[in-house]
């Protein structure tokens, strides 16, 4: 096992609206993520979870920006800012991080993290953009503004803590969008990311789109950072998320993808920080979108059929 994952909690459920993602992170272990790994050839170290006091406990309107609006904003900070320190010193032992969601805003954590020392790509494995900024989010949840905030977007441009210092914005692709805010697609076309929506995927196949992301997210880049949205995947598939979408990834095509990173990434190197988040266990049905996390994980380091 020449490769060390260090696997870090984040059960944060602060950026989202409906509750259970924060029981995401012992659901993706439940459903055998280590032994998973360890099939994979890489030796999963666990670091259990970070500890964060219930959505309960706290205003949602405490620490909101100057302009606009998002919900539990100071515990947000708080979450991704311990969760960017865990990843950066992970890479600094030489070890990769993964990170396991809770909502989608750790991914302002893990970006923030593997950013500090590398010029970071980014592949965006989501049914959303994850773009809004708080003055242009309809719902004020965090959740839709991970990109937005590690790019210093909006009212995150005016914090020390969300903009990801390395993060290359030219080197961020989308894979498999297909629900956008209108704002969210303006903000896609006159910016330097490339999208693949569904219709891509239909037209060209999965292989293809992720392999033509690899070189986007890997052009000037020294790594790059995977970002795994269960409600990629069609909610035939993946039930267990809190924002489905019809029209998703199969299972098949998800494997295909995940595989096809691995292939690049035993050849080159090239991927450097991941997190998997949005797994609802309240919403899910027999652990099944757990299960197929741990399974998708195994396969981007390198889990084969034969």
């Amino acid at each position: 096992m020449e490769r060390t994952v260090r696997i870090i909690g984040a059960p944060m459920d602060y950026g989202a609206n409906r509750r259970g993602v924060d029981m995401g992170p012992s659901a993706i272990r439940y459903a055998g993520l280590a032994d998973g790994l360890e099939r994979a050839a890489v030796e999963p170290i666990d670091d259990g979870d970070l500890s964060m006091p219930r959505a309960e406990e706290r205003d949602p309107d405490a620490g909101q920006p100057s302009r606009g609006t998002a919900k539990f904003l100071r515990e947000v900070e708080d979450v991704c800012t311990r969760v960017g320190d865990r990843v950066a010193a992970t890479l600094a032992d030489g070890e990769f991080p993964l990170v396991l969601g809770g909502d989608h805003s750790v991914a302002i954590g893990s970006l923030g993290g593997s950013a500090r020392a590398a010029d970071l790509g980014a592949i965006w494995f989501d049914a959303h953009a994850d773009l809004n900024t708080p003055e242009t989010t309809p719902s004020g949840n965090v959740h839709g503004m991970p990109l937005a905030a590690a790019l210093g977007r909006g009212a995150f441009g005016e914090t020390d803590w969300a903009p990801a210092p390395r993060l290359q914005e030219s080197s961020i692709a989308y894979v498999g969008l297909r629900s956008i805010d209108e704002r969210e697609r303006e903000l896609i076309r006159d910016s330097e990311m490339t999208a693949f929506t569904m219709s891509d995927i239909d037209q060209r196949g999965v292989s293809t789109v992720v392999e033509e992301a690899l070189e986007i997210a890997t052009d000037g880049t020294d790594g790059v950072h995977v970002s795994l949205d269960l409600d990629w995947l069609d909610p035939k598939t993946a039930p267990g998320v809190g924002t489905p979408v019809r029209g998703g990834v199969t299972y098949r095509e998800a494997h295909a993808a995940l595989e096809a990173l691995s292939r690049r990434d035993e050849a080159d190197g090239v991927l450097r920080s991941m997190d998997v988040v949005e797994v609802n266990p309240i919403l899910d049905e027999a652990n099944e979108t757990a299960t197929l996390a741990a399974e998708l994980t195994a396969s981007t380091f390198g889990k084969r059929i034969l």
